[in-house]
């Protein structure tokens, strides 16, 4: 019987297997995102299971327990479809509808690998891993790749349509993750460059079993780094895309509508909530999304981000006007600013300069 030998690279891929485990249980507790935090866990769970055979194998226990060969725990398949799912819920707030039939080739690969696993005779199990592996690597390596291709496309295609549509619900998109979910595609498209990398490789020049650690190394890397950024993103509420659609909507006199939700906006400065969004300023008024919507988007010619952060810049220009001596950023946060690279992104936009020139302005043309 072999003995186990836990080297450096066995340390590595244990060291990272521990740490996406620990990151997936403590995904399940944040009571926000509970969709999209929960598939991301499954994710990370895959992503540990992919790299097992890899730690475990270095270790030295397929030699020495023989029996484990085809153990059901690389399910390579549901890495690219999970991931997909996990954007979906994110963005939408629920999976896509028959989401599961998406990890059906998954299903498949887990099954014929627990089969293996289960009920063949340990000589014939010997005998037929030998014989599949080539086909069955070819496979799935090539599923793999299709897989990350066409799921990374879906995903990039609702990242952007949730990029576009998020300033009609929210007046700071930034605060939503945007930069995190491109990160998040760009380590997804990573790995496709990786692993087809190392798919071509080793059809040319076999590489053997110590020549695809750097493919596993990849695969933990980038794992940990969706699973960390996700955790620190998993307690964010991230606004529903659900605006009802504009032709469900009687015409009104949208441009009337529009100044007077904006007078009561203004004169009850719901503006300077920082939590405000599309839905919880409808409410306040009495309408719905969909009115109001329309009546910012025909009646005033602007977007919800746009509308919110100009009565929040005319909160701060007001100030400065009246000689307030606080500090910009105190004005902008008071306002309803919640950073100040959005304050100055929207009082650049709406006044044409910095608000340090307004206040020097506003300074120069005060009376002595």
């Amino acid at each position: 019987m072999s003995d186990l030998a836990f080297g450096w690279r066995t340390a590595l891929l244990l060291v990272a297997f521990i740490q996406l485990l620990l990151i997936a249980a403590a995904l399940l507790r944040p009571l926000e995102n509970r969709a999209s935090n929960r598939t991301l866990a499954a994710l990370l769970v895959v992503l540990a299971g992919i790299i097992t055979p890899w730690m475990i194998g270095f270790a030295g226990f397929y030699d020495r327990w023989q029996w484990l060969s085809f153990v059901p725990v690389a399910i390579t398949l549901a890495a690219a479809p999970l991931f997909w799912i996990y954007v979906h819920a994110l963005v939408n707030g629920h999976w896509p509808q028959r989401g599961i039939w998406h990890l059906a080739p998954a299903m498949v690969q887990f099954a014929y690998l627990a089969v293996c696993f289960v009920a063949l005779p340990l000589p014939v199990k010997d005998a037929w891993l030998g014989l599949q592996a080539p086909l069955y690597n070819a496979l799935a390596g090539l599923g793999v790749m299709i897989g990350l291709a066409a799921y990374g496309r879906a995903s990039l295609a609702l990242i952007i349509r949730y990029r576009t549509e998020l300033p009609q619900q929210v007046a700071d998109e930034h605060r939503y993750a945007l930069g995190w979910l491109g990160q998040a595609m760009a380590a997804l498209f990573i790995l496709l460059a990786v692993w087809t990398l190392f798919g071509v490789w080793d059809f040319i020049t076999p590489l053997g079993y110590t020549g695809l650690m750097g493919l596993y190394l990849a695969i933990a890397a980038i794992a940990l780094f969706l699973g960390i950024q996700g955790l620190r993103h998993a307690d964010r509420r991230f606004p529903m895309i659900a605006v009802p659609a504009l032709d469900t909507v009687p015409e009104r006199d949208w441009a009337a509508l529009g100044e007077e939700w904006a007078g009561t906006t203004r004169d009850r400065r719901w503006h300077t909530d920082p939590d405000l969004s599309l839905a919880l300023l409808a409410r306040r008024l009495g309408t719905n999304t969909g009115y109001l919507s329309r009546a910012l988007n025909e009646g005033l010619g602007v977007n919800f981000s746009t509308f919110v952060n100009r009565l929040r810049c005319e909160s701060v220009a007001e100030a400065l006007a009246a000689g307030r001596g606080d500090d910009l950023l105190d004005l902008a946060l008071e306002a309803g600013f919640s950073s100040k690279a959005s304050f100055n992104r929207a009082f650049r936009a709406e006044y044409g300069c910095t608000p340090s020139e307004y206040r020097a302005r506003a300074d120069v043309s005060k009376p002595e």
